[in-house]
């Protein structure tokens, strides 16, 4: 598979607008890449339940990237609610590696289509919906916070997300402001990224039909050029994010989780086929 100059103009228009997503919805840009990758793949002649383990294991890889320039930008703002961020890290990390070390390996692709699409619109129509919680509720304690923080790091690692789609309803559920709560979640991308993506590289080793420039599930050429212009981006997505009413910020993040999910949803069944 060549780096012909049509695979790079698609990174770099791919990398620009994930990055601007990553920073202005939290959502660590993976709902958008995971899509596009595999159908980038596809068409290069990968075999769709390999493209979409690719897909979902490079979109993870380019978050360290751009979960570190968006953070960046919401925590000169004060936004990142760090307290909520080291509670939710250790879960997290026992999450990511149980799902990209053994679950992630184990499931078809096409199961992994449907994971990604089922919960991307239940968290889309949640937010969607703007239901407000009860005023009494707060975060859990210590094991709650673990577990949620378990459940955050898994569910990412099947789908090669941020955690922003599972994260940023979860705080806002227990009353968590929005702009704290998309800031926080471009925060935990960082644990989340590492751990799922030294899984990803370990599982991927030895496996056979993978193209040129991999590294295990990994595709190098697209983890270079869309970490590359999604760092530039994500900061003017930051900025973005806090000019924008409380309203119309859920409204955005629901729309293009539900585009999304639908395509992959699509995907699932077209697989099964």
């Amino acid at each position: 598979m060549p780096l012909e100059p049509l695979l790079i103009v698609e990174l770099v228009l791919l990398g620009l607008a994930t990055g601007f997503l990553a920073g202005l919805l939290g959502i660590g840009g993976g709902m958008i890449m995971v899509p596009f990758i595999s159908a980038m793949l596809g068409a290069r002649g990968v075999a769709p339940g390999l493209a979409v383990k690719m897909a979902i294991a490079t979109s993870m890889a380019t978050i360290i990237f751009t979960s570190i320039s968006s953070v960046r930008a919401h925590h000169k703002k004060g936004a990142v609610r760090w307290d909520i961020a080291w509670r939710l890290a250790p879960g997290i990390v026992l999450g990511a590696m149980v799902a990209s070390l053994g679950v992630f390996a184990l499931l078809k692709g096409a199961a992994l289509y449907f994971v990604f699409g089922g919960f991307v619109t239940f968290s889309a129509v949640q937010m969607y919906l703007d239901r407000k919680p009860a005023p009494t509720r707060q975060l859990p304690g210590t094991a709650g916070m673990l577990g949620a923080g378990g459940v955050i790091g898994f569910l990412s690692g099947l789908v090669g997300a941020g955690g922003g789609f599972v994260s940023v309803p979860f705080m806002t559920w227990c009353n968590v402001a929005i702009h704290n709560a998309v800031a926080t979640s471009a925060a935990l991308g960082f644990p989340i990224a590492l751990a799922n993506v030294a899984g990803y590289v370990v599982a991927g080793q030895g496996l056979t039909g993978l193209p040129p420039y991999s590294f295990g599930y990994l595709w190098l050429p697209a983890l270079v050029v869309i970490a590359s212009c999604s760092v530039l981006m994500a900061p003017v997505g930051a900025k973005a994010a806090h000019a924008l009413p409380v309203k119309k910020l859920k409204r955005a993040f629901a729309v293009v989780l539900l585009i999304l999910a639908a395509y992959m949803l699509y995907k699932g069944v077209a697989a099964l086929g």
